[in-house]
């Protein structure tokens, strides 16, 4: 066994081992996220967008429906992540929870109107004022995603797709759209914050 060495022995001398700085776990980066830091959030959704999708999509089975459901749940991250408690369950359960949540609620909604719909026609009178006005609420929330979503520049709109739609790493989109990581980075930050705007869920 090689022994410890001291200076001017002639022999190598041993010194202390570099610490290997961990990653920030998805906690760390949601309370930063919480204290408004951009950058923590675009780790952490590197770390839960395609995450999100795939508990979205295992419900809805159907790509546009989990598309639009897994943009309002990455907004509502954004939005609450004061919300969240460590003491309750790690932070990826936390926004899983709030992702498969979206997901029944749509559902829930899709089924409940479809339900109305099959009542309506086996009636013979008119169709209730309040059936009509939730019917007409609820295609018009979906109206302003996609709206929202035109309102984006090309590259934030294809930086979105990729990364919460698709689930791709943000490394993984600069790479298929040919552009620097840093501009996908970017845009991305500020295509969720114009669509955030855009849907009146500020903070």
């Amino acid at each position: 066994m090689r022994e410890p060495t001291g200076p001017g022995d002639g022999r190598e001398e041993w010194g202390p081992v570099p610490a290997v700085e961990s990653a920030p776990t998805a906690e760390q980066l949601l309370a930063e996220v919480a204290k408004g830091d951009d950058s923590a959030f675009d780790r952490l959704y590197d770390l839960v967008a395609g995450p999100v999708f795939g508990v979205i999509r295992q419900v809805l089975r159907d790509a546009a429906q989990s598309e639009e459901v897994a943009q309002e749940v990455l907004v509502e991250v954004w939005r609450t992540a004061t919300r969240y408690r460590a003491d309750r369950g790690s932070a990826m359960t936390w926004v899983l929870t709030l992702a498969h949540r979206r997901a029944v609620d749509r559902v829930r909604s899709a089924q409940a109107s479809s339900d109305r719909e099959n009542r309506v026609h086996s009636r013979d009178t008119g169709r209730p004022f309040d059936e009509v006005a939730e019917t007409v609420a609820s295609r018009l929330e979906q109206q302003q995603v996609r709206r929202c979503m035109s309102t984006l520049t090309e590259l934030q709109r294809e930086s979105v797709a990729l990364t919460y739609y698709r689930g791709y790493s943000c490394r993984e989109a600069a790479e298929l759209l040919g552009t620097p990581l840093p501009t996908v980075k970017t845009r991305l930050r500020d295509g969720l914050i114009r669509l955030r705007d855009c849907l009146g869920v500020g903070s």
